[in-house]
């Protein structure tokens, strides 16, 4: 068989290729961030559960979840990353309180120096990891317990009255203890990025999201290995074009005909046949098209595609949501919604 290596060769990669992901995989999981029982404050008061986290990602994924936003970089940038939106504004809120604490109107007023020292310790107690095996509890410091308050029902309104920057239109989410529960998970997600694994002096997502507030930047070795995986991709195309390009292509033989054989043939009543199949084909392409701009107007303005005024003020609006994107908005359905349960660990 002539391309017997090549065969061989297909095969070895792919080995290797599943081989790497699956140990990759197996060992992002095992190393997941905990999910925890409880969380509780620094002086014994108990903010949520495990179960509400829980309860909280299956109740964004249900208002749309990846798809009008991202948790770790995963997701449509239409709304923010609220993994690095929560951490960007719990930080703020906890210099905020510190600055006040010594008598400044906020962070931002106090001098270089001074907002140097109140990062420093912003950045001890957020990257200290507080989780106990034991009792599987996280233990959360006063300050960081009253910005989730803050940041409670700051969420609750983004979702219960909607932010057209975010393509998230009013109503999306106006239950309280789902409003609860998905700022819990937005917690966690936070808290993950932002705390230093057992005994490493790096976050459970690698310093990911970029926070200079508590020191959250890109490490060595991230860097490294993207430059890295950057050379091997240019230089295994460069290896399949240099293969190409060394073999011995010879051209076809036989005479060229002066005319296309194609323009004097005679279709067959089966080819004739096919002759809607294409029209079929073509037609909905062209819907699939349009739905297409639909869904990317409804996404980038947070609301139904089309609206129009009649004379006597009356405004007509197409409700095109369910229509185009089952899994938009309102969609919470309870099989979606154990199918996404967070694991254990």
């Amino acid at each position: 068989m002539p391309y017997k290596k090549l065969w061989i060769a297909l095969g070895v990669v792919m080995l290797v290729s599943f081989a790497v992901l699956g140990g990759v995989g197996y060992k992002g999981i095992s190393n997941g961030p905990p999910t925890p029982s409880k969380v509780v404050t620094a002086d014994g008061r108990l903010l949520f559960t495990g179960e509400t986290i829980r309860n909280g990602q299956n109740v964004w994924q249900s208002t749309g979840g990846q798809e009008i936003g991202t948790i770790w970089g995963h997701g449509a940038y239409v709304a923010p990353d609220w993994s690095a939106d929560y951490l960007h504004r719990q930080s703020v809120i906890v210099l905020d309180r510190w600055a006040r604490a010594e008598g400044f109107s906020n962070y931002a007023t106090m001098s270089a120096e001074q907002r140097a020292g109140l990062q420093g310790r912003l950045t001890e107690v957020t990257r200290h990891n507080s989780y106990d095996p034991a009792t599987d509890t996280i233990v959360l410091d006063n300050d960081r317990a009253a910005a989730f308050y803050e940041l409670d029902a700051y969420y609750a309104d983004v979702y219960g009255k909607g932010r057209n920057e975010y393509a998230i239109p009013a109503g999306a989410l106006t239950d309280v203890t789902k409003q609860h529960e998905m700022a819990t998970f937005f917690w966690w997600t936070a808290w993950a990025a932002s705390t230093n694994r057992p005994g490493q002096e790096v976050t459970y997502t690698q310093n990911w999201p970029h926070e200079e507030l508590i020191g959250n930047r890109p490490t060595p070795g991230t860097v490294v290995w993207s430059v890295i995986s950057f050379v091997l991709l240019l230089a295994a195309v460069g290896c399949m074009v240099w293969y190409f390009a060394s073999q011995d292509h010879k051209p076809s033989e036989g005479t060229v005909p002066r005319r296309d054989p194609l323009l004097g043939m005679s279709p067959t009543p089966s080819q004739k046949a096919t002759v809607k199949y294409f029209f079929v084909v073509a037609a909905l392409w062209v819907v699939q098209v349009a739905l297409g701009a639909i869904v990317a107007t409804m996404l980038s303005k947070g609301e139904d595609f089309t609206a129009f005024r009649l004379r006597n003020g009356c405004r007509i609006r197409w409700r095109a949501h369910g229509t185009c994107k089952s899994e938009f908005f309102g969609s919470q359905r309870p099989g979606l919604q154990r199918a996404y349960t967070l694991s254990r660990r």
